[in-house]
């Protein structure tokens, strides 16, 4: 049986409100802080733009149905949408990876790059697209 691939655009207005949160961080702050610092305050907007997330949430991690270990998420959005935060100069294809892989292991099927680290905000949206082993 194949499942089906999951629809941007089901997630597209809750992500939205994401990276806008995201967006009214960077406008306050600028760029320069450490992660932890945006972290905090992106759990404020996001709070207050009635956003239910959880910050530092502790997931595990599975390989091939079986829970391998655990890592902390920067953090979660309606238990769907794995948000993680960077505060570097530029983002690479490294990082991109990195979401691609933690959305396999988490089994997640959105996810949120944002940096803050440069001039401007930097966000990228992914989406799962292989089936869960």
């Amino acid at each position: 049986m194949e499942k089906a691939l999951i629809n941007l655009d089901d997630y597209r207005e809750l992500t939205g409100k994401i990276i806008g949160c995201a967006m009214q961080v960077h406008r306050v702050l600028g760029s320069g802080f450490q992660e932890l610092i945006y972290q905090r305050a992106l759990a404020i907007e996001l709070e207050q733009g009635g956003v239910q997330a959880q910050r530092e949430l502790e997931m595990p991690i599975y390989y091939r149905e079986r829970e391998i270990g655990s890592r902390r998420v920067d953090f979660l959005v309606n238990d769907t949408i794995l948000v993680e935060l960077k505060a570097l100069a530029a983002l690479n294809e490294t990082h991109h990876a990195q979401i691609i892989n933690y959305l396999e292991a988490y089994r997640l099927p959105i996810g949120l790059l944002i940096n803050f680290g440069g001039a401007s905000l930097e966000f990228k949206r992914f989406v799962k697209t292989r089936p869960t082993y």
